[in-house]
Parts: structure tokens; C-alpha cells; sequence
């Protein structure tokens, strides 16, 4: 499956070189490079570091220039929001955004298209707007994926929770659902706990970690839960700074969503059983190529999914899981 997948984007991104052209030529009107600005969710987390190596490939196949820009933190609205409108300011000529809200960002990208500056979304997509094309990962079925594992590994059985992301950010929420979906194929399997959010830190998700498993403690320490589930990097790693503090640590099942290179050592340590694992280049690459296209007059797919595989102690040396599990990063 996995060779036909990436022969499928191999001939994906074929198309689209055929559409744009010669990615030396100038490709507008002035005679200067078309200028796409990329915007993220944030700057901190290593998944957004992979998706900006991904569209910098793509720019230099292209011979389009990007400008990369976003705010800090993953809670920053109104950051992400004056990003958007300096660059139509600006005027770039196109525009890849990771909406870290799927309200909130509506008004400037519509704001955007009515510039004539059109818009693609990657990674977490907008309600009720029309845009270029949504590249992402399916999160719904990401979300299912990690539910159906960690049934597995807790053997159809027992108590779990689930530690949810930030309000307003369709990725997580849909991997959330997805979760929850799953779960519900397994009547033995109780969610304790499925209402806190982490936050948009480390920090903060630490801190919403200890406040949901400290009143699940039983009289000896230990935890009264069988398997836990976060959505996203910082989640799971906030997560695991409370099973590591508390001794928890590899004692009870614990699913995760993307990769770092804490994670990973918690993978490989057995303190998390499992990572879904996302294609973080592949939505920067496929993001800025769709988007050219589309503006050099190629008709491309309104949803394209750059797939998700669940990773484990066990195949996390194979060559498919070591690529995604250490992305290149700009």
C-alpha cells in the first residue's frame, strides 16, 4: 500500500509540474517570481519546522519564492489573523495557511480572495469558505487509527482517557471525534475523561495532564486508568513529562499524534506504545505545488489526503517509519 501511495503523489506531483510549466520561467505577468506566503499555526512545534521544509522544496522546484511567517503560539488568533492581512497588504500572490482556528480565520481569508489573492488550506481546514484546495491528513481516520490501536493494546478492554488540543482547531478535533468513534466499536472500554484541553504548550498541557490524572490515582500510586490518547505533538509530550514525573511512565497504554524527538525517545524507551504519524513535508510540498498550479490555470483536486501511519517500538526502524518519524525541517 504504502509503494502504490507514493507512487500515486509521485504521479500527483507529475501532473502539477505539468501544469505549472518550466519552473524557471517567470511566472507572472511582471516578469519577477510569484511570491507565496506560508503561513503555519505556529512557529515552535517540530511538525511545523518539516511542513516549511516541505514547501521550501517545492518553491526551489517551482522557481517561486515563499515567505514563511506565523506567530509563536498555537493560541495566538488575532496574531495569526494581522499575519494574513499584512501580507494581502502586501499583495503576495497566493496564500497556504494553516488556520489554527476554523472560525475565526474565515473573515481574512475571504478578505483575502476578494484582493484576488487566492488561498489554499494545509493541515486544518475552515468552515463554510471556498478555497484553492485542502491538503492535509485525513484526521478523522488519524483519529480512528490511534483509537483502534490502543483497544488493541489494552485488549478490548478497561478504562481510558482522552486529553483533547485547543478549542476551534478542526485537526484536533476531528482526531478527537475520530477517537471517540472507535471507542464506541468496544462496549467494554469506559472514556473516564474526554472534556480537558491541553492548551497550545508543552507547558500548559503538562499542567492540564496532572489535573486530569491526579484524581484518577487508587491508594497505592498507582494509575486507576488502563490507556491514554492525545491529538497532536504537544499534547502527547506535556502528557508524558506527567506520566515520567509521577513514575507513570510505560505502566499504563499511552497513544500519541506526531513525532519529536522527545517522542520518539518515549517510543523507544516503551513510555509510549504508539505515535500516528503524519507526512508534515508532503503537506508543505504538495500545499505550495497545488496552489501554483491552480494559479498557473492547472485544474487540481479540492481535498488532496497525504495519508497517516501508526508507528511502534516494534517497526519504527523501518525505512517508511524512521522517514516520518524524522522529517526533514528548515
Amino acid at each position: 500500500m504504502q509503494t502504490l501511495r507514493w507512487g500515486l503523489l509521485g504521479l500527483m506531483a507529475a501532473l502539477l509540474m505539468a501544469g505549472c510549466g518550466k519552473g524557471s520561467e517567470p511566472p507572472n505577468s511582471e516578469g519577477r517570481k510569484l511570491r507565496i506566503a506560508v503561513i503555519p499555526k505556529g512557529t515552535q512545534h517540530e511538525f511545523w519546522k518539516s511542513v516549511h521544509a516541505g514547501a521550501a522544496d517545492a518553491a526551489k522546484e517551482l522557481g517561486v519564492e515563499i515567505i514563511w511567517k506565523g506567530q509563536a503560539q498555537e493560541n495566538d488568533r488575532e496574531g495569526q489573523i494581522r499575519v494574513v492581512e499584512d501580507f494581502v497588504t502586501q499583495k503576495v500572490d497566493g496564500i497556504v495557511l494553516a488556520p489554527l482556528d476554523d472560525t475565526a480565520l474565515r473573515s481574512p481569508v475571504i478578505d483575502a480572495q476578494k484582493s484576488g489573492i487566492p488561498v489554499l488550506i494545509i493541515d486544518s481546514d475552515l468552515k463554510d469558505v471556498d478555497t484553492v484546495s485542502f491538503v492535509a491528513t485525513d484526521n478523522l481516520k488519524g483519529g480512528e487509527m490511534a483509537g483502534e490501536n490502543l483497544a488493541k493494546l489494552i485488549g478490548g478492554r478497561g478504562r481510558v482517557v482522552m486529553m483533547r488540543y485547543q478549542v476551534g482547531s478542526a485537526s484536533t478535533t476531528f482526531r478527537e471525534e475520530g477517537f471517540l468513534n472507535a471507542m464506541k466499536n468496544y462496549p467494554n472500554i469506559t472514556v473516564v475523561s474526554s472534556n480537558q484541553y491541553a492548551g497550545a504548550t508543552t507547558e500548559t498541557a503538562q499542567k492540564t495532564s496532572e489535573n486530569l490524572l491526579t484524581p484518577l490515582k487508587k491508594p497505592d500510586g498507582t494509575l486507576g486508568i488502563d490507556g491514554i490518547y492525545c491529538p497532536n505533538e504537544s499534547s502527547t509530550f506535556g502528557m508524558l513529562r506527567t506520566l515520567q514525573d509521577n513514575g507513570w511512565a510505560g505502566k499504563v497504554k499511552f497513544v500519541g499524534f506526531d513525532a519529536s524527538e522527545k517522542l520518539v525517545e518515549g517510543l523507544r524507551s516503551g513510555q509510549i506504545d504508539g505515535l500516528v504519524l503524519q507526512d508534515p513535508h508532503a503537506i508543505g510540498y504538495l500545499g505550495v505545488k497545488t496552489l501554483v498550479a491552480s494559479m498557473k490555470g492547472a485544474k487540481v483536486e479540492k481535498r488532496i489526503d497525504t495519508g497517516a501511519k501508526f508507528v511502534t517500538k516494534a517497526n519504527m526502524d523501518s525505512p517508511e517509519m524512521a522517514r516520518l518519524l524524522a522529517p526533514p525541517k528548515e
